[in-house]
């Protein structure tokens, strides 16, 4: 283990360096999960994890959904029912990451 010292004009040790690595094992600090949306307020964390798609896009996706059951879609349709369904997919994984990160907030 590497140390260094920051010292005053009196040559007093005033500080230490380590380097990250043995500073989290020292403290027992755990990696930070990447997971983890770090940068946002326990208020927007929930307000994600209650998100929903924008009403008029849904309204969209459940009419491409139930033309699809009709009839063959066109490439435009299809393309724009891919889209709608990319974003969807987008915010579950949102979602559940502003969930996670709640539920590693909460005291063990």
């Amino acid at each position: 283990m590497q140390v260094q010292y920051l010292t005053n004009e009196q040559g007093q040790r005033t500080a230490v360096l380590l380097d990250v690595n043995e500073y989290r094992r020292l403290v027992g600090e755990k990696s930070i999960d990447p997971e983890l949306l770090m940068d946002m307020s326990q208020s927007e964390l929930e307000a994600l994890a209650n998100s929903r798609l924008a009403p008029d896009a849904q309204a969209r996706l459940d009419e491409l959904l139930n033309e699809q059951q009709q009839h063959p879609l066109s490439q435009e349709e299809t393309e724009e029912m891919d889209r709608l369904l990319a974003q969807i997919d987008q915010l579950t994984i949102l979602k559940t990451r502003a969930r996670y990160t709640l539920a590693q907030s909460q005291p063990r």
